[in-house]
């Protein structure tokens, strides 16, 4: 086995294959961008090298830097993760002519699936089932508008190169097409240096279900069963399960079989997944088609880790160092079941945008069952330069309907604040009757977005009641141990209870949630309280504060356990399976005028300005689009919101921009 491995990659997935290294007794190294100096996995690993700037084209894109750590440092061996380089066969090649292993697949491999207009060839070729479309290297946008015609609205367009979501659009009439065109071809370009793009039919009921193959250097290949990745948002999954619900076993003998078939067909060494459009409206083994094979490990690959008890980093290591499989397919079976959800630093709400910002809170579920793969830990940033998924959450049980619920305590468990997340989304999909009748399709969230996606809703009482009761718990635990360390413990000075002569006292609280301002007064009643929210009732409440900032409290007989954590004047309360952040006021603050920027249109998120679509002086109509942004590798439209005239354009294309920045100045037509 290799003495030591360099790992060409950076977060979560260098993270995860760090810890099967350490169990294996194999020295690490990790390369970092400057951005990436105090990260998680600089820390773990034993040796690390900064390789360049913050931007990814000039770090974790540069091949001939890493390779000169890999030297330096004397590994053997390079692990690439996934993303970045792990799908570039030019690096795999590097790494030959270096003398360094490539762990993952030969570069003809790499090359014969990088292209998917070519990959989709050589299955048609293998006998691998192919969604109808059109996959040739001719690129002219009036040939791509005939064969789009000739496969049939609607049509997926997809960069040839690359995967994610990115270059990808799906367009519903011939009057969308020319833009959607012309914007995957730049995504792609801007992500993969490659604006080539296939067109496929797009299935209206489709279900994502991928297979997991690897293959020894002998040729031997096996595949490890499906996970149904169907769950997307912005073409990207966002929940991943093992194995596929409702899939008959002759089904899933058929795609592991056309799985096996297409790594052979290329000479495949490794670790690959082949992925598949299953039509959910159609019955019986026939009824799938290939899209592409992935020439990497997964970021779903732990529910297939825990449905089958194998260690899959482990496996490519073996692999690489030419070992035969660790088993035969006849030797594989199902334990049970397991789901996997993305938790990612965005906007639900505001179409799945990414957000950036720190982590200014950050404990993760615990317990059987329970697994959460990470790169950042509390007090990080999550930065524009990368993916902003902040971690994993993998649960497993016996069955499907009990992985659910474990699925759900664990989200409930989760506690994070600092910056917008996915998690109160992935909460209410966890608690979708749809979700557990395994009613799975891409278009899951677009169909049930009404629930998925209600909107701000207003913060319970309960809440309230947390945030007001925690601060003045906090103030008397803090008085109490100042008094206890005084000269003089006993003094009434030192007391925070609340006791008044002849009265009885009260704290008033203030706090905004959305455009409403709350009063919450509480009431000291001996080591009890009462307490009021706005115009209600007044309440008895007993709490107490135990370790580690837990809160126990019986509201009116209600008893649940909380906790709380403050940033700044917002106050984060996790209450029972509730999660909601208010904002403390002080009601004698001077805030001055506050009058609302109208005719502004702002920057959604930190990005670079990729076009601008308009000038001043232009009359536009609403939805019309004005500025295309790239962030996170991918593009944002900013469009008019409404009838109206673009009075100044402040920035051009290229220049980078902050969130919140002023993009134009807009008047609305009268």
């Amino acid at each position: 086995m290799f003495g030591k491995v360099l790992i060409a990659n950076r977060g979560e997935i260098a993270c995860r294959v760090i810890r099967t290294c350490r169990r294996l007794g194999i020295a690490t190294v990790a390369v970092y961008s400057e951005a990436d100096r105090d990260a998680a996995h600089v820390e773990m690993a034993d040796e690390a090298v900064l390789i360049g700037p913050a931007p990814a084209r000039e770090s974790y894109l540069k091949a001939d830097r890493i390779l000169e750590a890999a030297k330096a440092t004397g590994a053997e061996a390079v692990h690439p993760g996934y993303g970045f380089l792990s799908e570039n066969d030019g690096f795999a090649e590097a790494c030959a002519d270096a003398g360094i292993v490539f762990i993952g697949p030969p570069a003809d491999a790499i090359r014969a699936m990088g292209s998917k207009s070519a990959a989709k060839r050589i299955m048609e070729k293998a006998g691998v089932p192919l969604v109808p479309g059109y996959h040739g290297e001719d690129q002219d946008e009036a040939l791509l508008l005939a064969e789009a015609r000739r496969i049939g609205w609607p049509v997926l367009i997809k960069a040839t190169a690359g995967g994610g979501g990115k270059g990808m659009r799906a367009v519903m009439s011939e009057a969308e097409f020319a833009g959607a065109l012309a914007g995957a071809k730049r995504e792609a370009a801007s992500s993969f240096g490659d604006d080539r793009v296939l067109i496929e039919k797009y299935l209206l009921t489709p279900r994502h279900i991928e297979i997991q193959v690897f293959a020894d250097q002998s040729g031997d290949a096996v595949y490890l069963f499906e996970r149904d990745c169907s769950i997307q948002r912005r073409h990207q999954k966002v929940v991943e399960e093992a194995p596929a619900p409702g899939m008959a076993p002759e089904t899933r003998a058929a795609m592991g079989d056309a799985a096996v078939k297409a790594a052979q067909a290329i000479g495949y060494v490794g670790a690959g997944t082949v992925e598949f459009i299953v039509d959910a409206s159609a019955e019986g083994a026939g009824a799938f088609y290939f899209m592409e094979m992935n020439t990497r490990l997964q970021v779903e690959h732990p529910v297939t880790e825990a449905i089958t008890g194998q260690d899959l980093v482990e496996w490519q290591l073996k692999v690489a160092d030419g070992e035969p499989l660790p088993l035969a397919q006849d030797q594989l079976a199902i334990d049970g079941h397991a789901i996997e959800v993305r938790l990612y630093a965005e906007d639900p709400d505001g179409d799945f945008l990414p957000a950036t910002g720190r982590l200014a809170h950050l404990v993760p579920p615990e317990g059987e069952g329970v697994r959460v793969d990470s790169g950042v830990r509390a007090g990080d940033e999550v930065s524009i330069h990368y993916d902003p998924m902040i971690a994993k959450l993998i649960v497993h049980a016996p069955d499907r309907g009990q992985a659910i619920v474990k699925l759900r305590h664990a989200l409930a468990a989760y506690e994070v604040a600092g910056l917008k997340t996915n998690l109160a989304f992935l909460r209410r999909v966890a608690a979708h009757p749809a979700f557990a009748a395994a009613e799975l399709d891409t278009r899951f969230i677009e169909r049930h977005r009404a629930d998925l996606l209600p909107g701000p809703q207003p913060v319970s009482d309960r809440v309230l009641i947390t945030a007001a009761l925690h601060r003045l718990l906090v103030l008397g635990t803090e008085v109490t141990r100042r008094a206890a360390a005084s000269t003089d413990p006993h003094s009434p000075w030192a007391a925070a209870d609340g006791w008044r002569m002849n009265a009885v006292s009260h704290v008033d609280d203030h706090f905004r949630d959305g455009e409403r301002e709350i009063e919450v007064r509480v009431h000291f009643r001996g080591g009890d309280y009462a307490v009021a929210v706005g115009d209600g009732p007044s309440l008895p409440v007993r709490a107490t504060l135990g370790d580690g900032g837990r809160m126990t409290l019986d509201v009116d007989g209600h008893r649940f356990t909380a906790r709380v954590a403050g940033i700044g004047a917002r106050v984060h309360v996790w209450a029972a399976d509730e999660h909601a952040m208010v904002e403390r006021v002080d009601p004698f603050a001077f805030t001055g005028d506050e009058a609302a920027g109208g005719g502004r249109l702002v920057a959604p998120m930190p990005g670079k300005v990729v076009q601008v679509l308009v000038a001043a002086g232009d009359v536009v109509e609403k939805g019309t689009p004005l500025i295309v942004l790239e962030a996170m590798k991918m593009e944002h439209t900013i469009a008019a919101p409404v009838d109206g005239t673009v009075d100044a354009v402040h920035y051009a294309a290229g220049d980078l921009v902050e969130d919140g920045a002023e993009l134009l100045a807009f008047k609305p037509t009268e």
